[in-house]
């Protein structure tokens, strides 16, 4: 349902082959506004420092965009996060988490630690090896 600019022009790029004329962000932009005429399908969020790409046809207001925005750095947001941040009651911000779900932008981790998480999957790609976890070398020998 949702990707980063960036993530998508890898995307692109990867599956068009080391021969295909390069495809730059302000191409993909481009695209999706023209994309706009067909339909509600896909669009283009900005979210603080990210642009997200929205590629199902689910409507999305400012509260949900003010969700994202709060999500980006950590890459998920809870109902308390909500109420705290934004000052917002609880009813409004389990009906916007609830709209993400079932969008499928969102996923719920109902086993967070001390509430609910809810993790926006578009947010967390980028996340990846920045610690460097899951790089180390093997066959190492004593």
């Amino acid at each position: 349902g949702l990707i980063t600019l960036e993530e998508l022009q890898q995307q692109v790029l990867k599956g068009r082959g080391k021969f295909a004329q390069d495809v730059s962000q302000d191409d993909l932009l481009r695209a999706i506004k023209k994309l706009k005429v067909l339909g509600n399908g896909f669009g283009i969020i900005p979210v603080g420092g990210t642009v997200l790409v929205q590629s199902v046809p689910a409507e999305l207001n400012m509260d949900h965009t003010v969700v994202l925005q709060l999500a980006e750095k950590k890459g998920f947001v809870t109902v308390s996060e909500i109420r705290g941040s934004l000052r917002w009651e609880t009813e409004r911000a389990k009906q916007v988490l609830e709209h993400l779900l079932k969008e499928g932008m969102a996923w719920l981790d109902a086993q967070a630690p001390a509430e609910p998480q809810f993790w926006l999957p578009a947010l967390f790609p980028e996340r990846h090896g920045q610690d460097g976890a899951g790089e180390e070398a093997t066959g190492a020998g004593p």
